[in-house]
């Protein structure tokens, strides 16, 4: 009888060390993960059971958004989005018209947008820096050297649009936003499964610093 008993309790313990150390299954981390730590902003990732996933960020009047497919490799939890399209502006036209200036413009049917790009012209090792009005509009010394423009919305700061200036004649530059300017994406991206969520980099916040994500 004590053999038995004995036997039991190992068989107990042996079955609660295996059911603690188990793998988590991707259907028991479909859930909301919220960041925390960091004041004033509001972020988090919502992984659906279905292995897409959304992405949040909040700050000021400032909403961000984001999505893709999750996939769970040993201990991580990787976030990939379709692939970011190499540009946040398209070029609508370009000409010549009369005057020494390098004209940008910015068109958009949302004025309230137009004051927030930052355009510059890059001459050589010279780069020329100006942010629009509220017109959309800026103007450099046109120079026979300039060789790109480059575009960057002020509320999605961690990407660039560059246009190479492929006719010196051209000064007039007329460009529009593209419709994920503000999507924000993800390159395959690992977070570490914690004992509370998630931890990992935030495409948004300091770059290089790990961040944690609590689930709710």
């Amino acid at each position: 009888m004590r053999l038995f008993h004995l036997l039991t309790a190992i068989s107990v313990a042996s079955l609660f060390m295996t059911t603690s150390n188990a793998q988590p299954t991707p259907k028991s981390l479909a859930g909301e993960y919220y960041l925390r730590g960091v004041q004033e902003v509001g972020s988090g990732i919502k992984l659906n059971d279905d292995f897409t996933f959304e992405f949040f960020f909040v700050y000021g009047a400032l909403d961000r958004f984001g999505k893709g497919t999750w996939k769970l490799q040993g201990k991580q939890v990787i976030l990939t989005s379709s692939q970011r399209p190499p540009k946040d502006f398209a070029l609508v036209t370009s000409k010549t018209v009369p005057g020494n200036k390098l004209t940008i413009r910015i068109v958009d049917p949302n004025t309230n947008l137009l004051r927030h790009v930052e355009s510059a012209v890059k001459n050589g090792t010279d780069v020329q820096r100006q942010i629009t009005n509220e017109k959309g509009e800026v103007s450099f010394l046109k120079q026979p050297q300039n060789e790109a423009i480059s575009l960057r919305f002020e509320f999605a700061p961690e990407r660039y649009s560059v246009f190479p200036i492929t006719n010196k004649a051209h000064n007039y530059y007329e460009f529009r936003f593209e419709p994920w300017i503000m999507d924000v994406f993800f390159e395959n991206q690992a977070y570490t499964l914690s004992d509370d969520g998630l931890e990992g980099l935030h495409p948004l916040l300091e770059p290089g610093k790990s961040y944690s994500f609590e689930r709710e």
